[in-house]
């Protein structure tokens, strides 16, 4: 198939995701290869969003294919109920890798079914219902999961789970709870703790958190907060889950982000970097005290497809490649190269308006003419189309969400093409210059 055959036959025949079908022009991919994407017609772009966030090791690494092909010739799949060699061995390898007591893990086939079953995990074992969420969070698609979402996906999918009660972000979109970032934390502790008791301290079994903010802005807690919220959640029997479905295995420079804190969650998330989306996993880890309580009393969950062999020994080849190419230190390393780009794209253009980044993790947020956001919070804006239509012709695909576009390269990219992806950034930026220039983006 050409390009044009391709795209026309999955619009006639497919749904997309987020989307009305007829109003999507969606990128033909034939081909992957390292951080390049190769559509039919021989065109080339830099894959500048890891797909979704999610292809940690580049496209097409040998190793982790040549593991999926010896285990497509061993076992492919055993029911959930059975023992086989990769579960095995990658729960132990997860046990030795996830800082903490988090020592057992339940193996689903995606990040979004990883925190339904979480849900069930924390309300099965604290005898409570209610839920804890923040209002700039996305946690995945599934029925429970949309209401956990705090962003504008949820109020098309409701209603939905009762119990979930949704709380401000310590720097919540149009306003802060202090000045400085101990302010911050220390009000918006007050104010969540204050949230605690008016819905019930014996009534909250959990609080779901994306230890850095993915979709919603990439936004990284002030110091001490997480900490702040780990001794909250201990003082009042409230579980700490942290979701780090996006920003897990290496993308902020540590293996878990929740490792840039003091605080270790009771129920960590996974998925997307754990195959680097060659094939899909996600995992639900728990601590000792849980584990134990389940193995006396029924966990109610379960799926055909959790615990796929197939799926289990791709995150074996996935973490040695992750370990043996260092990749953690790779996007640590590189943290500050993306930091000094970004900085040089506010200095250059009118219409950056905020960029930020931890590690191999960026957002950049545009503005209109007056320095204020380019899209209101559920908007949109013609601008961004424009943008997205330019980095396409400069050979760059990446995610463009309401006013920002994302920086999230495969953590294999090194410095000189992560440059040369803000060479495009930096040209393709252009459209938005003269949108406000002209007037057209107030």
């Amino acid at each position: 198939m050409n390009s044009q055959e391709m795209t026309d036959l999955c619009l006639r025949h497919t749904l997309y995701a987020w989307s009305a079908t007829g109003q999507v022009a969606p990128l033909p991919i034939e081909r992957a290869e390292g951080i390049w994407l190769y559509d039919p017609d021989g065109n080339r772009y830099l894959d500048f969003n890891s797909q979704l966030m999610s292809v940690h090791v580049g496209h097409g690494h040998p190793k982790v294919i040549e593991r999926m092909k010896a285990q497509l010739d061993q076992l492919i799949y055993a029911w959930p109920g059975s023992a086989t060699a990769p579960r095995a061995r990658l729960a132990q390898r997860l046990a030795n890798l996830v800082p903490g007591d988090i020592n057992t893990f339940f193996f689903t086939l995606g990040g979004a079914e990883a925190n339904e079953n979480a849900i069930k995990a924390a309300r099965l074992y604290t005898g409570r219902h209610k839920i804890l969420a923040r209002y700039r969070s996305y946690h995945g698609a599934t029925n429970a999961c949309m209401q956990l979402t705090g962003d504008p996906r949820r109020l098309a999918n409701e209603p939905g789970l009762p119990g979930v009660i949704h709380v401000m972000d310590p720097v919540p979109y149009d306003f802060s709870f202090g000045a400085t970032p101990e302010e911050i934390t220390r009000n918006h502790l007050t104010y969540l703790e204050e949230t605690i008791h008016y819905e019930g301290t014996d009534k909250i079994a959990a609080f779901f958190v994306e230890t850095v903010t993915g979709t919603n802005g990439i936004l990284t807690p002030p110091p001490g907060w997480l900490e702040g919220v780990r001794e909250l959640c201990t003082r009042h029997g409230i579980l700490l889950v942290c979701d780090e479905v996006m920003c897990g295995f290496g993308r902020t420079g540590k293996m878990f982000a929740f490792e840039h804190t003091g605080a270790v969650p009771d129920i960590l998330t996974m998925a997307k970097g754990l195959t680097s989306s060659y094939a899909p996993l996600g995992a639900m880890g728990v601590s000792d005290a849980i584990a134990d309580h389940f193995r006396k009393e029924v966990f109610w969950g379960g799926l055909t497809y959790n615990s796929h062999a197939l799926s289990l020994a791709t995150a074996e080849a996935v973490l040695d490649v992750i370990e043996e190419e260092k990749l953690v230190e790779h996007a640590a390393a590189l943290g500050p190269v993306m930091r000094e780009e970004m900085d040089r794209l506010q200095d250059r253009h009118p219409c950056v308006r905020d960029a930020r980044n931890i590690g191999l993790f960026g957002i950049v947020e545009l503005a209109d003419g007056n320095g204020d956001r380019l899209v209101p919070y559920r908007g949109a804006h013609p601008a961004m189309k424009e943008l997205n239509a330019a980095f396409r012709a400069n050979g760059l695909f990446t995610l463009v969400w309401g006013g920002t576009f994302f920086c999230n390269p495969p953590l294999i990219i090194t410095e000189a093409e992560l440059r040369d992806g803000f060479a495009i950034v930096d040209r393709s930026l252009e459209v938005v210059d003269r949108a406000i220039a002209s007037g057209t983006a107030r």
